[in-house]
């Protein structure tokens, strides 16, 4: 009796641990058996939801609505990268067709692969062309391209203009990055030579770097060698690299209408009447006559001479009937930045192209047009580098007589240089220039005005295109370097100055004239005694 009512006591809880058990079970195989979403597990069907089935019906389709949108999106990216890879292969197309001798290669548009393989063989091919495994025949001494020199903190230089140094650091970002690129990879393939397995080498260092020359043809590419440190003192390592230039590709055909595009042409002026006479001569026959669609702005410093300024426009107003002028009178000391200034935000028309002029400038229309084509609002800046006039009576001092303005505006080594340290003369929209904030008005006087208005340009997102121009000319004149200039005003005033006189050869002509003019004289006595 005792072991069957215990065993009746017993009962219901062996039957309430089972159940509890069997619950547990089926809960730990619901959550290890129940599918996960993208990013977070899917929920359990609830009491009151449908049941287990319907749940797991509706969570099946949920997941066959996100593949289906999943492969929706590949399709359209594979069509979008399909798309890209035939546009590609047109445009090399394009240059194949323009230029068959040159590009011998064959494109295939149903083969990527093999239309990429043509492309590399093309670019290996220009290795060839390059005097790079052998010489080219050349006609004179004058055809060589000239390596220059590098090192890892200097660049050596022989086309060095008047504002570059024979020595100097890679200041350009483009100049610079290239040589580390170069140098990087050349350490890169000392590091992992090929074809030498498992062969120990030493680790090469950018410190190991000894010198390196190049030099780029333009229809070729560039090519580098550099110089490295070996294993022993007299043991060296060098890396011949190429950079090859591809197919020259079509980016932009546009028709551009410069028809209604007027150029103010804003001229800083004090005294200098005579000057200004003769720049009016230019501007009349150049800006009303040849081009017609230009503004003339004076602004005019003091009273001295301005009478005869303002009688000097005005006959040029009644004898060509132009009206297009503006003169303004500031009754303070001369500061061209602020004469520019005063002149860019006197116009109160539509935007305007600003060429920013001097009384010694003359320009033919082919540069006006060159000013509007450079130009474009919101985009770019012109700031073109003019040829720079030398003293005319040094120049043409065995003549006779001094040519005429006009045929003395010869673009040659012995009549001028390219003024590549000057910044004065600038084509823009008045809309960029008073977004970037125009002049400094605090510089005085002579130069360093022009100077910060081209660094605020170069620190915007506007595009500066800077180019030496043929239509753009500075007219010497004796220059004057006041005492009330700066230390540093005056220096650059006294170098334009001596820059401006003669060529080097000219200049050293005049210094060694003495010692010419004794040697003539002997030569004629030598030549009358026999």
């Amino acid at each position: 009796m005792m072991l069957r009512r215990g065993f009746v006591l017993f009962l219901p809880r062996l039957v309430g641990l089972l159940v509890v058990a069997c619950c547990t079970v089926s809960i730990v195989y619901m959550l290890a058996c129940t599918p996960r979403g993208d990013n977070q597990q899917l929920a359990l069907p609830r009491v009151h939801s449908p049941t287990v089935k319907e749940g797991y019906e509706v969570i099946l389709q949920e997941r066959e609505e996100q593949h289906h949108n999943y492969i929706i999106s590949l399709k359209k990216q594979i069509a979008q990268l399909k798309a890209e890879l035939q546009g590609r292969s047109d445009q090399l197309k394009n240059v194949q067709d323009q230029y068959p001798e040159s590009l011998d290669i064959r494109l295939d548009h149903s083969n990527p692969e093999k239309a990429q393989a043509n492309l590399l063989a093309f670019l290996r091919s220009q290795i060839d062309k390059a005097e790079v495994h052998s010489g080219i025949k050349l006609s004179t001494e004058y055809a060589v391209v000239p390596f220059e020199s590098f090192t890892l903190q200097k660049v050596y230089q022989l086309e060095t203009g008047l504002t570059r140094h024979p020595e100097e650091k890679p200041v350009r970002k483009d100049k610079r990055e290239e040589l580390i690129e170069v140098i990087e990879l050349a350490v890169g393939s000392l590091n992992n030579p090929e074809g030498d397995g498992n062969a120990r080498h030493r680790a090469y260092t950018a410190s190991d770097f000894i010198e390196g020359i190049y030099r780029t043809e333009k229809d070729k590419g560039t090519l580098y060698e550099l110089t490295f440190k070996g294993d022993t003192q007299h043991q060296f390592k060098k890396i011949v690299l190429f950079r090859p230039f591809g197919p020259v590709m079509k980016v932009k055909n546009e028709n551009v209408n410069m028809a209604d595009t007027l150029i103010n042409v804003i001229v800083p002026l004090a005294k200098r009447a005579s000057k200004f006479r003769q720049f009016m001569q230019n501007f009349r026959e150049m800006g009303i006559h040849q081009d017609g669609r230009i503004h003339l702005t004076v602004v005019y410093f003091g009273k001295e001479q301005m009478n005869e300024v303002k009688s000097i426009l005005e006959n040029t107003s009644k004898s060509a009937n132009f009206k297009n002028f503006t003169f303004i009178q500031l009754n303070e000391e001369f500061s061209r930045g602020k004469g520019l200034d005063v002149g860019a935000r006197f116009w109160k028309g539509n935007n305007v192209v600003l060429f920013f002029c001097d009384v010694d400038i003359y320009f033919t229309a082919e540069f006006l047009n060159s000013c509007r084509l450079n130009t474009q609002p919101g985009k770019k800046v012109f700031y073109p580098v003019l040829f720079s006039q030398y003293n005319p009576s040094i120049i043409y001092g065995h003549h006779d007589s001094i040519p005429s303005l006009e045929q003395q505006l010869i673009i040659k080594k012995e009549t001028g240089f390219w003024r590549d340290f000057g910044f004065g003369m600038t084509c823009q929209y008045r809309s960029d220039f008073i977004n970037i904030g125009g002049f400094d008005l605090d510089i005085k006087g002579w130069g360093g005005e022009d100077v910060h208005l081209y660094r605020k340009y170069l620190h915007s997102n506007l595009i500066v295109i800077r180019t030496p121009v043929r239509g753009l000319f500075h007219l010497w004149h004796e220059k004057q370097c006041l005492d009330e200039l700066t230390p540093e005003q005056y220096k650059m005033c006294m170098q334009s100055k001596a820059m401006n006189e003669a060529s080097h050869g000219q200049l050293g002509m005049l210094v060694f004239k003495q010692e010419i003019e004794t040697h003539l004289h002997r030569q004629k006595l030598s030549s009358k005694k026999t």
